[in-house]
């Protein structure tokens, strides 16, 4: 099965940064193959920088816990199952706007935005993700 393409990658930025437009704020927007290596990022004229990394991170930590970054905000607070989660593996990033691209139930990629409120980035995020992602996992 074939992974995430250049052109997959164009269509997710294409559709995040329209999100982020339409919304009035200004992303930092990372797409990233199923190994975590960075596929395409655009940053929009006003975002902030601090965010480049942050994006690219949220898409990688994505790939690695195979699960929206959103979700494990939950699970690293203090007494919980994974707390201190976010110090391993160079730095993940837990909270909103990563995001899983799944093909035919498979994990080929990720989405990772930053540079608004948790739930703007949530939000540009899962917009990049619907335009390449053909099915969710079972």
């Amino acid at each position: 099965m074939p992974g995430l393409t250049l052109a997959d990658a164009r269509a997710a930025l294409d559709a995040g940064l329209a999100e982020a437009d339409a919304i009035g704020q200004p992303m930092n927007v990372a797409v990233v193959d199923d190994g975590g290596h960075l596929l395409a990022f655009a940053r929009q004229d006003g975002a902030i920088r601090a965010s480049i990394d942050i994006a690219q991170r949220k898409a990688r930590t994505s790939i690695l816990m195979e699960a929206p970054t959103a979700a494990l905000m939950p699970l690293v607070q203090p007494g919980a199952e994974l707390y201190g989660l976010e110090q391993t593996a160079g730095g993940m990033v837990i909270f909103g706007g990563g995001v899983p691209v799944y093909r035919d139930g498979v994990l080929v990629g990720a989405v990772g935005v930053s540079a608004g409120s948790v739930e703007q980035d949530v939000r540009v995020a899962e917009a990049a993700v619907a335009a390449i992602s053909s099915a969710v996992p079972a």
